[in-house]
């Protein structure tokens, strides 16, 4: 197991950004940026070569320049919270409003644009940390996190997320990458497979905003207990399909209590490539790259078109700090935040 790190390039202030890149004794390489966190590549080793399954940029202007959060750590709270208010101890807090009239994956700077710290790196694990100051973005606290990278001899990549607060505030890290398990540069995945281990999702309005209901994927493009290809549910007649422009969904994960469990596996018919995920959240959101835009080039001048690439965003509920209901993301003082996300491929 061996990490090599070089430059990627400034950003446009100046900022020196690195590469850290973690191979192992199969030749599986994972590659990490200080900028946003961003995992930059994913090769994963098959018969017929090394295929690299994630989107992503070059060098660091094309993280910096981007709106997709492709491969980007998002915080301080993934996915939405509605017109980018919260109560929290009797106070109520406004943040950014950057997805209409709603707060959107951190805000306008969020975690995706921040140059992260190296804490370590070393055999099979890169540690990054960053300090978000109080009021960051409207969010009260100052937030110390921490996310490691890990490589296992066995295909698995495992991100580790740990934080802590000053005071009472909102923690809802999440990673989003894309994955193309035919090749970040092979176009639409609707060919690939899905299979999701959810039994029920959360309602959503036009806005992407859960309200509290839940609801069965049993009779509706949502139910993917069976794997079948994503194509044939994302132009489905059902309204919060249409709306979405696609899959762009939380599922909730069966009998969550905190312990890491399976909730997605995608296949690849043309690269044979496997890839199972896990979380210890209580869901994720499947989002199928609805909003990708192919005037916006890639590695290798490569289009970003739409569809081509998915995501599993693991995750407390949309909006959940609005839903009584919903398990909270709020992480009190004194209280330290974990989560493990993991996702294992395999080219068999």
């Amino acid at each position: 197991m061996t990490i090599e790190k070089c430059s990627f390039g400034q950003t446009s202030d100046g900022k020196a950004v690195e590469l850290y890149t973690i191979t192992n004794k199969n030749g599986m390489q994972v590659a990490v940026s200080t900028f946003g966190g961003a995992v930059q590549k994913i090769l994963v080793p098959t018969e017929n070569g090394k295929i690299d399954v994630v989107l992503g940029y070059d060098n660091v202007s094309g993280y910096e320049g981007q709106d997709t959060y492709i491969g980007s750590l998002i915080g301080r709270v993934g996915n939405r919270i509605e017109k980018g208010r919260f109560i929290l101890e009797g106070k109520e807090y406004n943040l950014y409003l950057n997805n209409g009239r709603n707060h959107l994956h951190g805000g306008k700077v969020g975690f995706d644009k921040k140059i992260w710290t190296v804490e370590s790196a070393d055999n099979n694990k890169i540690r990054l940390s960053y300090v978000s100051a109080d009021k960051e973005e409207g969010y009260p606290g100052e937030l110390s996190i921490y996310v490691s990278y890990k490589l296992t001899e066995c295909n698995t990549l495992i991100l580790d997320y740990k934080a802590h607060t000053t005071k009472d505030t909102l923690c809802n890290p999440t990673n989003h990458s894309y994955f193309n398990l035919s090749g970040y540069d092979s176009g639409n995945v609707g060919e690939q497979t899905v299979q999701l281990f959810a039994d029920e999702y959360t309602a959503a309005d036009k806005d992407s905003i859960p309200h509290g209901e839940i609801l069965p994927v049993k009779g509706t493009p949502f139910d993917l207990h069976e794997a079948r290809p994503i194509k044939n549910g994302w132009d489905a007649d059902f309204e919060t399909i249409r709306e979405a422009g696609g899959y762009d969904h939380n599922f909730v994960v069966p009998e969550y209590n905190g312990n890491l469990k399976k909730i997605a596996r995608t296949h690849s018919n043309k690269t044979n490539i496997s890839m199972t995920v896990y979380t210890t959240l209580p869901g994720f959101q499947f989002y199928t790259g609805n909003y990708l835009d192919p005037a916006v080039k890639g590695k290798k001048n490569t289009p970003m078109e739409k569809r081509s690439g998915y995501c599993f965003e693991s995750q407390y509920f949309p909006n959940a700090v609005n839903i009584p209901s919903f398990v909270t993301p709020v992480l009190r003082a004194g209280n330290i935040y974990k989560s493990t996300t993991a996702y294992h491929f395999d080219a068999k």
